[in-house]
Formats: C-alpha cells, structure tokens, sequence
C-alpha cells in the first residue's frame, strides 16, 4: 500500500490498484492483459457475425420444444437493454428476469417494463428478502472492503441459473462485454463467489441467518455448468457495439431513459461506485471503463486524464443520498457515517479461498482449453 505513485502510460491505470504492475516502458499489466487476450473476443467483422450465426443456432436448435430460449439478466441499464433488443431481433424466445433488491431507481423500473412490452418478451421479478439483504449489505460495509456490492452480484447469477433449470433453458444472456468492461482489478472487486469469504464476513459483521437469500459458490457454478450444462452468453461481444449509440437508439426506439450515471440503474450501486469506493480507498471506477475505452481507440489517454480530474461524485447529491441510504439500511447518519469513516481493509484481511479457487479454475481452463479472460 506504500508503494510511490505511478500512471500507466498507455491508459490510464495506476497504483490505487495496490498490486498494479508496469513493463520496462512504463505499460500497465492491465492494458497489456486486455490488448494481448481479451481484446481477441471483441467484436471482430471478419469472424464475429459467423460465430453469432452459429450460436444463435444452437441456442435455438436447445430450446426447441420448450417455452424459452434464453434467459436474460435484465437490470434496466444500457447493456442489458440492449442486449434484451438483440436477442429479440434474432428470434430468440427471451425469458427476462430482474433481480429486485430494493434499490432500483424509477428510471431503472419503467425501462424494464417498456423494454419487456414494446419487444413482447416475458418477464419475471426475483425479489429478495428485504431483513436478510439489508443485513447483508450492513455486514459487508461494516467490514470495510470494496467489495460492498458482493450481496447483489453473487445473488444475481444465483437467480438467474435457478431460473434457467427451472424451465430447463441451456442458455443465459448477459449484457456484460469487454467494449466497456474489459478491465477491472482484482482488489478492486474481488471474487464473488469466493462463499469462505462472504460467510467470514457475514459470520463476524451479520445479525441474523439467512434462510432465503440466493447463494452462488464454485460448487453451483459447475453444477450447473457441468451437470445442467447451462452456458453463457455475452452476446454483445459479438455484435457492433458502442454504448452512446446504443443509448440513443434506445431512447427512440424503446422509451428507454437515463439514470444519470454508470450503474445509477441501481441507487446504492450508484453511490457505491461513484462515492464510497473513491473517498474509502482511492479508488475512481471510472479509470477502469477509460482503459477500457483507450485500448478499444474509442476514447484518447489525454481525454480520459482530463474527465478524471474532476470527482465521480457531486457533492450536493451524495449528502441526499447519504441521507437515503441510512435511513433505508434502518441506521442513523451518524451510525453510517461511522461505517464509512471506518479503516479500509482489503479481502485478504479476512478468510477466504482464492488460493484454491484459483487452482480449481485454472484446472477446469486447462481441461477446457479455455484462456484465462477474467481476475479469477
């Protein structure tokens, strides 16, 4: 944590990723990583519509017989609306869900509906116990990690798989892509399915036990992968993608609107992301998706540089939303003001499995013959 602070000179990475590394030239093992690996499963023109083709195919030729093709993660964003308007055109039978936890904002909830009326796709709503989830998300900021959002993003794959075998669908569309994702750092997000790590956490931080909450360890994962033999697909890795267009088409053609700001689909996301990661650890989101954009050409190092010299946050906004968030966690202020003024602490603080699940996945990538594309 004390090493001397250094940028990349490619994107725009730097040490508030405390085990960031640099080349001799002064380039960062994440841009180097996402242009030597990830970026070969971008869109590509000369493969990309053929391998589409191909896996439209399949997807259609599993759910014949049945009432769905796909399910897909719809959480009212860009990405997954768009992803939603894809499936569709192609003549897939798309099963929507959304995995409410409380904290969508209004724009969030009327895009879900209008993208699942105006493109005639079925959808379904996973509500999670309001007590459990609340105490979960107390658990994780009162550990004082960066990872406050591991309560929705384990919840969701849990939801969404639990769904697939449900209507017995071998397919999940996801809106995640490596256009606007493909960096992020492992200490700045570390592995949600690491279950060691979230029950240590929740054991020493939580109040109550969980009795209907949506859990996904290693061990689900292969299940359903292994012996349901449910896929997924990132489907806007292989078609043309750019977000502003994909949000302007979105708001002509489907109603869709905007929520203010990346991931503000959802409020806590929102604050998470913009506010508590950045004065908690010095951690700004924002450099993850500018490397992304700079790797992919969509965006210049000096632009990125310079978007960053401003706050991700608005000053005025974030005391109402610190207001709202207290009072619906059901804390005082001054309570949640002690949580997030708390020393920051990092995954390793705490017991967890990284070293066997990296020894699990390496081994199931090599028997697959699959490249590592992830931080895990």
């Amino acid at each position: 944590m004390n090493t001397p602070y250094q940028i990349c000179v490619r994107c725009v990475m730097d040490t508030t990723d405390p085990h960031i590394s640099f080349n001799d030239n002064g380039e960062c093992n994440h841009c180097t990583e996402f242009i030597d690996v990830r970026s070969k499963y971008q869109y590509n023109p000369e493969k990309s519509e053929h391998e589409f083709q191909q896996r439209i195919s399949t997807i259609k030729k599993d759910g014949a017989g049945k009432e769905y093709d796909v399910v897909l993660g719809l959480s009212g964003g860009i990405d997954s609306s768009y992803a939603a308007y894809i499936c569709k055109q192609n003549g897939l039978r798309v099963l929507a869900v959304h995995l409410d936890n409380g904290w969508n904002s209004e724009e969030a909830v009327q895009n879900i509906k209008n993208i699942a009326r105006k493109l005639g796709i079925d959808y379904e709503s996973f509500v999670l116990d309001w007590n459990e989830f609340k105490d979960l998300q107390l658990a994780f900021l009162k550990a004082g990690v960066p990872e406050a959002e591991t309560p929705t993003d384990i919840a969701i794959p849990a939801v969404l798989h639990k769904t697939a075998a449900k209507y017995g669908i071998k397919h999940i569309v996801s809106g995640g892509n490596f256009a606007t994702e493909g960096i992020l750092p492992k200490h700045w997000h570390y592995n949600a399915k690491d279950m060691r790590y979230f029950n240590s956490i929740y054991k020493q931080f939580g109040t109550r036990s969980l009795k209907t909450f949506p859990t996904f360890g290693f061990k689900k994962e292969m299940y359903y992968k292994l012996v349901k033999k449910i896929n997924f697909f990132y489907v806007l890795n292989t078609v043309p993608y750019n977000k502003e267009d994909a949000m302007a088409f979105l708001e002509k053609e489907l109603g869709w609107k905007y929520y203010g700001g990346k991931h503000y689909e959802s409020k806590y996301t929102g604050f998470i992301q913009s506010y508590y990661l950045y004065e908690k650890f010095g951690i700004d989101y924002r450099r993850a998706t500018l490397a992304t954009q700079i790797c992919n050409k969509e965006i210049s190092r000096e632009l990125a540089l310079e978007l960053l010299q401003s706050k991700p946050y608005s000053d005025e906004k974030v005391e109402q939303e610190k207001a709202y968030i207290a009072k619906k966690l059901g804390i005082s202020r001054e309570e949640f003001d002690r949580i997030l003024l708390q020393p920051a602490k990092w995954y390793t603080d705490y017991p967890n499995d990284e070293k066997r699940l990296k020894f699990i996945y390496d081994t199931y990538r090599k028997l697959s013959k699959k490249e590592k594309l992830g931080s895990f």
